[in-house]
């Protein structure tokens, strides 16, 4: 590995220590909030916030293409170091932005207003708070689409710091809120105070952003002319990826949407529960990804496509990895976990967990291949292939919950469509970019299937003990932890990554105890 690989390197091992310091503090406080805004909310308030506020997510189907344009234009720009390109993306994508809330708040104040009072099943007695959450939520969401490309310029430079501190911020301010509404001692609706306070933290976190974006980036300083052919090419980039954003929202929102009409809010409940858990252990990768995204972006547009392809395969390897290490002990102790941490645990919530996080590691393998193919500009074959076999999710879940299956099949039938769609990526990107897919299975796939057998199976051998249920949890847990780690650090690593795992914990020990 040359220098300047090894400062890209470096660079991408920092910001992650960066998001994940952030994400730690952030899950522990979303688990804990959790808790208590279900407990102050209760079971139907916390579903029937879950199902409207997806409801308003749902019409990013609208927007999500556009986004990833504007992401994948951005980094690209950077990339190549052509700063007057970058100023009109910007200007550009900003204008973009700005219809697209228009467009986003007609079809809010129609489509949606009809769904939520003629579809969804809510109680009568709910609709009017309902309908207040669903008007703060779209407002919400139209604020952070307008704003969108400061987050995407901040994400491009890999500022990840930002990311942190702004992390933390919000991270209070929610923790705040949640609090305010559990042990507030005055009366209110509980439902409708906690969006609006929702709604003024996100206010309050993009307007911060926009401020910071402003005094140090020159190209986020939105000029009147914009660049018609720029505007038409991201619009034809966001066109094709508009079939993959719509499949992926149609399998979630879509997805919560058939378990309220099959099922009611209480089921929402439940959804929402595992959603959370998911998410906690999902942004770990997440954060991951964040800090690697912009540099297979920028290696593939100058063209590095050696350090690419190394790129690739370690942020899968390693992404996966990272997730197993926190879900592993989940997955062995959902129960457990569910009861000590909700007190009241919704029908259904374990089962959701287990399955959701299955599915999410299934997800992980496939996401830096997302970022490479977004980053070539050319998806329309690959989008009508994946976003096709993506959007099977929706009409698969409707026909088995016809015919009386249980709600848990939507997530059963997630895992399978993501399974296939991985087969699909590599299919195209071996003939796009010269994907090895031999190389990816070997650098990828049997590293995980390694790792993920040998370290479940010190935690299954747990499950059979006969001791008590608080003494089986902390050994299965420090089981876990310590098998995957380990696992992971000699059967997932090959030798140079255990030398700069090594050197990098060798620095971090100096660092402490000199300072």
């Amino acid at each position: 590995m040359d220098q300047l690989h090894l400062e890209h390197t470096k660079r991408v091992a920092k910001n992650t220590v960066l998001l994940y310091g952030r994400m730690m503090l952030g899950m522990f406080v979303s688990l804990y909030t959790s808790r208590v805004i279900l407990n102050a909310l209760g079971v139907v308030d916390f579903g029937i916030y879950g199902v409207v506020g997806g409801l308003v997510i749902m019409f990013s189907i609208v927007s999500g293409s556009i986004q990833s344009s504007i992401t994948r234009y951005l980094t690209f720009e950077l990339g190549r170091a052509d700063k007057p390109r970058l100023m009109d993306t910007f200007s550009t994508a900003f204008f973009i932005q700005i219809i697209l809330a228009g467009v986003i708040f007609v079809l809010g104040e129609t489509i949606g207003i009809w769904v939520l009072n003629y579809v969804l099943n809510i109680p009568a007695n709910r609709m009017v708070a309902a309908n207040i959450v669903f008007q703060t939520s779209l407002l919400s969401f139209m604020l952070g689409l307008v704003l969108m490309p400061y987050y995407a310029c901040i994400n491009a430079h890999e500022r990840m710091n930002v990311y942190a501190y702004l992390g933390l911020l919000e991270i209070g301010l929610k923790l705040a809120i949640v609090l305010f509404v559990a042990y507030s001692p005055y009366k209110f609706d509980k439902l409708v105070v906690y969006s609006l306070l929702l709604v003024g933290v996100g206010l309050t976190m993009q307007v911060i952003s926009v401020i910071y974006c402003r005094c140090n980036f020159n190209e986020t300083k939105v000029t009147l002319r914009f660049n018609k052919g720029l505007m038409k090419s991201m619009f034809g980039f966001a066109g094709w990826n508009f079939i993959g954003a719509s499949s992926a929202l149609l399998r979630d929102t879509g997805g919560n949407m058939l378990l309220n009409y099959f099922f009611g809010p209480v089921v929402n409940a439940a959804r929402s529960v595992a959603g959370s858990v998911s998410g906690a252990v999902g942004g770990f990768t997440g954060n991951f990804n964040a800090a690697v995204n912009p540099q297979i972006t920028k290696s593939y547009a100058s063209e590095d496509y050696v350090y690419m392809f190394s790129l690739i395969y370690r942020s899968a390897k390693f992404g996966y990895m990272l997730m197993l290490f926190f879900a592993l002990p989940i997955l062995y102790n959902t129960e457990f976990i569910l009861e000590l941490w909700l007190g009241e645990v919704p029908e259904y919530s374990s089962n959701f967990v287990v399955l959701i996080l299955l599915f999410s590691l299934t997800e992980t393998v496939s996401s830096p291949l997302i970022t490479v193919q977004l980053a070539t500009g050319n998806i329309k074959n690959y989008q009508i292939v994946v976003g096709g076999l993506q959007s099977l999710n929706f009409p698969l879940s409707l026909l088995f919950l016809w015919f009386g299956a249980p709600p848990q099949i939507i997530f059963i039938v997630s895992i399978m469509m993501s399974v296939c769609c991985l087969v699909a990526r590599l299919c195209f990107l071996k003939g796009m970019i010269g994907l090895d897919i031999n190389e990816y299975c070997r650098n990828v796939i049997l590293p995980c299937v390694i790792v993920t057998t040998i370290s479940s199976i010190l935690p299954f051998v747990v499950t059979f003990l006969k001791i008590g249920a608080t003494t089986c949890f902390m050994i299965s847990v420090v089981v876990c932890l310590v098998g995957t780690g380990l696992s992971a650090f000699y059967f997932g690593c090959v030798q140079s990554e255990r030398r700069f795992l090594m050197a990098q914990l060798s620095n971090l020990k100096r660092k402490f105890v000199f300072s």
